[in-house]
């Protein structure tokens, strides 16, 4: 299984997605500060997850949520 998932930070206006095969140990790592991209942004809340079955599936749906379009559909949630 395969998750793509958006979190957003609760200090700073920044929102992030990415995919993973672990959602609870990903989410844990961004809030922990471990990831270096999203240290400066921590703490986060998780905003949107979705299950998918393969890779190719949920890489396309990522692609299209770190899109401007995507983006805009994430601000409104």
């Amino acid at each position: 299984m395969f998750f793509v998932y958006a979190i957003k930070s609760s200090v700073r206006n920044y929102i992030y997605v990415g995919l993973t095969n672990n959602l609870a140990r990903r989410f844990g790592e961004h809030n922990s500060g471990r990831n270096k991209v999203t240290a400066p942004y921590f703490p986060f809340k998780l905003i949107y997850s979705k299950k998918f079955s393969s890779r190719v599936e949920v890489r396309k749906v990522e692609k299209y949520l770190k899109s401007g379009i995507g983006k805009e559909r994430l601000k409104n949630l």
